[in-house]
């Protein structure tokens, strides 16, 4: 089959299942433990990961602007290049990267087997809306915790620029927080976990639209899910230059710092 043909099949079937999200979403029961469950499997448990990938980059990035910056005589803005790049873009985008790899493989990997081995129709046969069940719960967990580790991973990228900055250039914590206040602004934050909930959303729907369209026993797993960190990704580095070009006409529409 060819590659356009697929991917219009794909999104059209991911345009039905986010359709079909809407309409149980609103069904009862609302199965808030489950949402709960999928928080902390999906979330909490990424949190270590999310941190890790984000505090390194906030350090190598304050080591290698504050060589550059030194050429200019201009190191004081080191926690403001930092803070910055970090809270606007690396950290909301490494933060879905990290989600894609390990929940969004998760995911099409958990769904995936429960399809090859006929639990989605048993499921249907008892009653029971697949969507309801396993989509929904984790589609609503990622759309909470994704922007909530992205803040937390902002602020830990932050302090790994604050270690280079005290150790490497001998600024004081005081200072380079002085710095981080003058060129940080709340429409920054704004812009930055407001892209989350779309990546949350993409990796959300895209795993569970594999996981559910999963043929071929164990062989189709593996397929499904590299196809899920492949379209996932790509969807993130995509959306992100749209999102980033709109949130920026935004700003300059409403006036805002």
């Amino acid at each position: 089959m060819n590659l356009l043909p697929r991917l219009l099949e794909s999104l059209g079937g991911i345009t039905l299942l986010t359709w079909d999200c809407l309409v149980q979403f609103f069904r009862r029961p609302f199965g808030f433990g489950l949402v709960f469950e999928q928080m902390h499997r999906l979330g909490v448990r990424s949190l270590p990961l999310v941190g890790l990938t984000i505090i390194f980059t906030g350090a190598v990035m304050a080591l290698q602007v504050s060589a550059t910056l030194a050429s200019y005589g201009a190191q004081i803005y080191v926690g403001s290049f930092v803070s910055v790049t970090i809270v606007r873009e690396l950290g909301p985008v490494l933060a879905a990267v990290m989600f894609a790899a390990r929940v969004g493989a998760g995911i099409t990997a958990e769904i995936g087997s429960m399809t090859v081995t006929e639990q989605v129709d048993a499921m249907r046969a008892l009653g029971a809306h697949p969507v309801k069940k396993l989509v929904i719960p984790r589609l609503v967990a990622l759309l909470i915790m994704v922007p909530v580790l992205t803040v937390i991973g902002d602020l830990l990228g932050v302090f790994g620029g604050l270690y280079v900055a005290v150790a490497e250039i001998g600024q004081s914590p005081g200072y380079y927080f002085s710095k981080v206040a003058e060129f940080l602004y709340l429409s920054d934050v704004l812009a930055g976990v407001g892209k989350t909930f779309f990546f949350a959303f993409f990796i959300g729907i895209i795993s569970c639209y594999n996981g559910l369209k999963t043929r071929g026993g164990a062989t189709g797993v593996g397929q499904a899910t590299t196809n899920t960190v492949v379209a996932a990704s790509i969807s993130i580095f995509t959306a992100n230059f749209f999102l980033a070009k709109g949130f920026l006409v935004l700003q300059n529409l409403l006036g805002i710092a």
